[in-house]
């Protein structure tokens, strides 16, 4: 019974513990971030998925023309999330890699995904007094060499077919003093 006592007194002395603080590993740090980041979208959590992002950020997606920046991405992204369902990546390996400095970390991953199949991510975090934000993230679908002669053949097939877009107007040179 004493063994008892002492348990309960102990338990009493020490409280519950105050909720998690980052991670001392920045490798973790960053891992937890893009586990967040990829929960937050599968969740559907469109608030919670673009704070992660610095404000100058960019993603790129897996079509060619998919270079945003976090506003273009987030008007993009935003149906899905009004729908409630986004995407679902789950990492299934990562390597994480710190500078020198340990305020810029770049990473791959590969990519579990229901809708792409097997997919990789790749990109560049900085960190700031808030702690981990995402400054670029590149989406990608890997292609087996062995079919990568019918994918090239495909795309050019499909590129001489579509319509071409225009290219945005230059802007006016600027008038000299």
């Amino acid at each position: 019974m004493a063994s008892v006592s002492w348990l309960l007194l102990a338990l009493g002395a020490n409280p519950v513990a105050a909720p998690a603080q980052a991670p001392a590993d920045p490798k973790v740090a960053v891992a937890t971030v893009l586990d967040d980041w990829h929960r937050a979208a599968a969740v559907a959590n469109e608030p919670r998925y673009f704070s992660f992002f610095t404000p100058d950020a960019v993603f790129m997606g897996t079509d060619g023309q998919e270079r945003w920046t976090v506003d273009q991405f987030r008007a993009w992204a935003k149906p899905f999330f009004t729908k409630g369902k986004a995407w679902s990546f789950k990492s299934v390996s990562r390597n994480v890699f710190l500078s020198k400095d340990g305020q810029v970390a770049w990473f791959d991953e590969a990519l579990d995904t229901p809708n792409l199949g097997p997919a990789r991510g790749s990109g560049v975090l900085v960190k700031d007094a808030a702690g981990w934000k995402i400054a670029q993230y590149n989406l990608s679908v890997p292609i087996p060499n062995d079919l990568m002669g019918e994918v090239t053949n495909r795309i050019a097939t499909y590129s001489k077919a579509k319509p071409a877009t225009p290219p945005a107007p230059a802007q006016a040179p600027a008038k000299k003093p």
